[in-house]
Order: structure tokens, then C-alpha cells, then sequence
């Protein structure tokens, strides 16, 4: 199987579009859930954020307080770094495991729902496509004070705080355009889960797999039938 980064911005129908992947069948890991996840008590990197930032970041029930550890970081790339170290391989290590268990019910691709993909790059290199959900700035925005009940001001503030999404295009292998009719954007996420789903890219690991397992096989007969003494 493959992995296929997906990513949008504030506003540009991210969440619709990956509802339609998961009603095509799509194998679906929000990596938001994963983080939000592997801080909770009891794991690792919950055990080690208390040990770097103080008590004050925990709530009454011992959870992670998101904002308050959001304020520590807020402007300080070294305790940004500090945080991403400790997250980023219990992240990874989940992200692994969920993938192995869709892999081994023979998915052929599974997309990630990385909302930083381009912005951190850390997960670029296990990608074999990226898409991004674009929309123009116009629809972004009328869009974003919509839903969100902002003013013009404010949703302005929130877009310029992202990466534009004229960029992510630059660097995504697929672009699917959710500016007009959302029956055009859910058509473009049908025609690539065709694409993808008939993509040969998943073959190389599958057999590899299958190879070393066959090995193994073989390995066990010869122990069993030859190198171990007779009853």
C-alpha cells in the first residue's frame, strides 16, 4: 500500500472532502486525533510535556491544557522544538500502527489528514501523493466569516496566520478545486480515488511482504523437516 498526504486551509472544505473519501471505502488516519491521542495520561510523551513545561499545563483531571501549553510555545522556537520532539515520534509510532492494521486488511492506499503537512514537511518523505483542497481567497473568506460568524478583519487575520494555499498548491501532487459547485469538488474527489485506487504503486511493499513472509515459511520447514532431530 501507499500513503497519500491530504491537506487544505481554514475554510477550504478539507472535512467535506474527506467525508467523501470515507464514503468511497477510503482508509482514513487524522493525525489531529493521533496527537491529541498520544498526550493523553499514561502515555509517554504526556509523562515527558509534564516533565519539561511544569504542572501548570494540566487541567484539574490531568489532561494536557492545549491552550495553556500552546501560550508556552506561542513565539519560542526552542520550546516548539522541545514540544515537536516529544510528540512527533509517539505520533509517527501510532501513525505506523493504524497504517499496518489497514495494510493488513489489504487497503491499497490510505490517506493521512495532516493539516501541517507542507508547513512542518516531517511527514513529506512517507508520502507517495500529496492533494490539497484549495479554494480562492474570495470564497475562502466569505466562506470562513460564514461559518465561523467573524468579521472581515478577523477571518483576514485567521487566513494570513496559514500558509496561503496558492503555495500548497505548488507543492501538492494533486489539487482538487472546491472554489464552486460542490457537486464539481465531490465529482474531482471520485475521479482521484479511481486514480489512486487503480495506481500499481501499492505492489513493490505488498510483495516485498509477501516475499519475506514466504521466506520465513521456508525458513520454519527447513528447521522443522531438517535441522532439528527426529522424535
Amino acid at each position: 500500500m501507499f500513503l497519500v498526504g491530504l491537506t487544505g486551509g481554514i475554510a477550504s472544505g478539507k472535512s467535506s472532502v474527506i467525508q467523501v473519501f470515507q464514503q468511497l471505502g477510503c482508509a482514513v488516519i487524522d493525525v489531529d486525533v493521533i496527537a491529541r491521542h498520544v498526550v493523553q495520561p499514561g502515555y509517554p510523551a504526556h509523562r515527558r510535556i509534564v516533565e519539561a513545561f511544569g504542572t501548570e499545563v494540566l487541567l484539574e483531571n490531568g489532561d494536557i491544557d492545549r491552550k495553556v501549553l500552546g501560550d508556552l510555545i506561542f513565539n519560542q522556537p526552542d520550546r516548539r522544538h522541545l514540544l515537536n520532539s516529544i510528540t512527533h515520534p509517539e505520533i509517527c509510532k501510532e501513525m505506523m500502527k493504524e497504517t499496518f492494521k489497514y495494510f493488513l486488511r489489504g487497503y491499497r492506499y490510505v490517506i493521512l489528514d495532516i493539516p501541517l503537512l507542507f508547513e512542518t514537511k516531517k511527514l513529506l518523505k512517507y508520502m507517495k501523493h500529496t492533494v490539497v483542497v484549495y479554494c480562492d481567497r474570495d470564497t475562502q473568506l466569505a466562506r470562513l466569516m460564514r461559518r465561523n460568524n467573524l468579521s472581515r478583519e478577523d477571518a483576514e487575520a485567521r487566513i494570513k496566520a496559514q500558509l496561503p494555499l496558492k503555495d500548497k498548491v505548488r507543492m501538492a501532487r494533486h489539487v482538487l478545486d472546491n472554489s464552486g459547485e460542490w457537486s464539481v469538488t465531490k465529482r474531482q474527489v471520485v475521479l482521484l480515488h479511481a486514480e489512486l485506487e487503480h495506481s500499481l504503486e501499492y505492489l513493490p511493499l505488498r510483495l516485498g511482504v509477501l516475499t519475506g513472509l514466504a521466506g520465513i515459511v521456508g525458513l520454519l520447514y527447513l528447521l522443522t523437516h531438517y535441522l532439528l532431530p527426529a522424535p
